[in-house]
């Protein structure tokens, strides 16, 4: 209820003498008048899929833990001529989800898509190597912090008659990785929060959907594609025989968002170069 009645206070505070991100449209693009909130997403593939609404037409808030980081992407982002604006941004910290939501309804008039990117793997080992504070961190962000924005935006995007959330999981979630292991378990757990959510939403005309990466050439990964012999061994797996790349991930999350994807609701597109990936 709380947040239900955040978002619809959210949402008057934001709908009078604001720009709405509607100003530029450009109707050749399929995302034109649209806001997009993108959780970490100054570098990897938050900022890949960022400048992709972007360049679909979406104006994009763009979030970091650091302001130079956000500083740096948005100077990038704005070279390019896309529409962007964003701000430091803890997930795990409910302050800050609360001012990205409401600074940007303010600025823009309402919020359309969310995407939830942000994660944290701050220990490496086996399930039963994971130290409690550990697995509390990565649970608290990983898991409790993407529901928290979604059911702050859900009643925002209700009013707006619809919009699109995805979960950014990973083929961790289906195949665990052994040595983050608690980290692969909280992506299993966004595939379930995916379904639950898709369920509830649908009947608002909110699509809830997510993509699971696989080996993506990012910093976040690279202790598994850097190492030569690492590498070789992490590509075993991938009929592609190869690893993916940032940009690969930003199309599946454009069609997911869009209204060529207007009769898929809690689906996970599995984006791995063809590893296997059941649950």
């Amino acid at each position: 209820m709380l947040c239900s009645a955040l978002g619809r206070r959210l949402f008057r505070a934001g709908s009078v003498g604001v720009r709405m991100a509607s100003t530029d449209v450009n109707p050749n693009k399929k995302l034109s008048g649209k806001v997009a909130i993108v959780t970490a997403s100054t570098e990897g593939i938050g900022f890949s899929i960022a400048k992709r609404l972007a360049q679909d037409g979406a104006h994009v808030v763009i979030s970091s833990r650091k302001q130079k980081n956000v500083d740096n992407a948005l100077d990038l982002l704005k070279k390019d001529g896309f529409s962007v604006s964003g701000m430091v941004c803890h997930v795990g910290k409910k302050e800050d989800r609360e001012k990205l939501i409401s600074e940007t309804v303010q600025r823009q008039g309402g919020v359309d898509i969310l995407v939830n990117n942000a994660a944290v793997n701050p220990t490496f080992g086996t399930l039963l190597q994971t130290p409690e504070e550990a697995w509390d961190k990565i649970f608290d962000v990983n898991v409790k912090a993407a529901f928290l924005l979604c059911k702050a935006v859900v009643p925002i995007m209700e009013q707006r008659g619809g919009g699109h959330i995805v979960m950014v999981s990973s083929i961790g979630g289906y195949n665990p990785f052994e040595l983050i292991a608690a980290y692969s378990v909280s992506k299993t757990a966004l595939l379930g929060l995916t379904k639950a959510l898709a369920k509830e939403c649908a009947p608002m005309n909110i699509r809830v959907n997510g993509i699971a990466p696989g080996v993506i050439k990012t910093k976040f990964s690279e202790a598994l594609w850097k190492n030569p012999m690492v590498a070789e061994k992490a590509m075993e797996p991938i009929p592609l025989k190869r690893f993916g790349e940032p940009d690969e991930m930003a199309g599946a999350v454009s069609f997911l968002v869009s209204q060529d994807s207007s009769y898929i609701v809690g689906e996970t597109i599995v984006l791995t170069g063809g590893t296997p990936s059941r649950l």
